[in-house]
């Protein structure tokens, strides 16, 4: 292990910040995208890969390990860490937004959530208290406050009592994070800006969390099905209303073209289920944009789905053999799709700290979002693109 939580800000190009995360297990680079290992597992892949990919922090989900296998049984085998074989950035959601999700089967009140679990029915509680207690046991690098988090679109009342919530649930998660040792075991604590698509809130939102303080803030609540114009817009006025010397973790988001617009913004950490998922269902994210290996114009491709990619799966295996695998109901398809779209998601943002560092960020966002907009390779014809 190696030092406790901190940020650096290495270089800004407008709002696009450049910078680096020291945890006790290691450097994040950031702008960052964490896959999300929900289970202890990143979905179809060794770990081996998503390192080697380029991944300096993967995301558990609390919500998940405190049912199965539960964090006092990953604690007794020593942590998360070591029983994922993971021995890198651990993140972990507290949880919030499953158990919002759970609809009928959770109530809230000022103390926390009960909720049955989606396994077995079986009646659990989640408090600030208890969520900090959790994310302890399983040893995370970043743990995340309790919150609660609304669909949307909502009342303007239900979202300010839901934010207000969320900021008392904070104070309270600083407090536990703080008696459970926290910041001697080197660990960090993000606090997250609750708000809607409601600037007014979110502003205020943000300036309690200050008020309280802590070692990073989230923006959580977006990625609910709000038009991405409308996500933006809350980044434009939320990030600068954040300390800088601080990191900026966009919860739950999203596509590439989210990604680098966010990034622009001053946002430096992000996860989404979204590469391994589209991965598990036959899309592929490249430079090219996104790819659909159902559709029978690959099944008699030789071409790789690009052969400029760092990634394996994206260089070392055809079209046609990759639709081959989909169609014929393949396991090894949603391995290596979620291998190249990891990879993919590590490429643009390692692109992307390069260009912040060169001052050219404005124009390597038109660039790759130009270059994706033009599309895919033309249909194979028999014939090797030249150039």
């Amino acid at each position: 292990m190696s030092g406790g939580y901190s940020y650096s800000l290495i270089a800004q190009d407008g709002a696009a910040r450049r910078g680096r995360i020291q945890t006790a297990h290691g450097m994040v680079e950031t702008p960052a995208f964490m896959p999300v290992g929900t289970a202890g597992t990143v979905k179809a892949l060794y770990t081996d890969q998503v390192r080697q990919a380029g991944a300096d922090v993967v995301l558990g989900n609390v919500y998940h390990l405190m049912l199965r296998p539960t964090a006092e049984r990953v604690a007794a085998l020593g942590g998360l860490h070591r029983f994922m074989n993971w021995p890198h950035t651990i993140l972990t959601d507290s949880g919030g937004f499953q158990i919002m999700s759970l609809g009928p089967l959770r109530t809230l009140d000022e103390q926390g959530v009960t909720f049955k679990s989606h396994i077995d029915g079986t009646a659990h509680s989640l408090t600030p208290e208890r969520s900090m207690e959790i994310q302890s046991l399983l040893g995370s690098d970043i743990h995340m406050q309790l919150d609660e988090c609304i669909a949307l679109p909502a009342e303007r009342t239900e979202v300010i009592r839901a934010m207000e919530l969320s900021a008392r649930w904070a104070e309270r998660s600083k407090l536990a994070f703080e008696e459970l040792g926290g910041p001697a075991k080197g660990q960090g604590l993000h606090g997250i800006v609750q708000g809607g698509t409601d600037i007014e809130v979110r502003l205020r939102s943000a300036q309690l969390l200050t008020d309280i303080g802590f070692g990073g803030y989230s923006v959580g609540g977006l990625a609910v099905g709000e038009p991405q114009d409308e996500m933006l817009a809350v980044l434009d006025e939320t990030c600068p209303a954040l300390p800088a010397d601080k990191p900026r973790y966009l919860m739950g988001v999203g596509t590439p073209d989210d990604l680098l617009k966010s990034v622009a913004r001053g946002i430096d950490m992000f996860d989404c289920v979204m590469p391994t998922r589209a991965g598990r269902h036959a899309t592929a994210y490249t430079r090219f944009g996104k790819i659909n290996l159902k559709n029978a114009r690959h099944a008699d491709d030789p071409r790789p789905l690009d052969e400029e990619s760092p990634c394996p799966a994206a260089r070392d295996y055809s079209r046609a053999y990759l639709h081959h695998l989909v169609k014929a109901g393949e396991p090894l398809s949603g391995m290596l799709l979620s291998w190249n779209n990891i990879a993919y998601y590590q490429q643009i943002m390692r692109e992307a700290r390069q260009a912040i560092e060169a001052g050219q960020y404005a124009d390597f966002l038109e660039k790759t979002t130009a270059r994706w907009a033009q599309g895919d390779l033309p249909p194979y014809t028999g014939q090797r693109r030249q150039g």
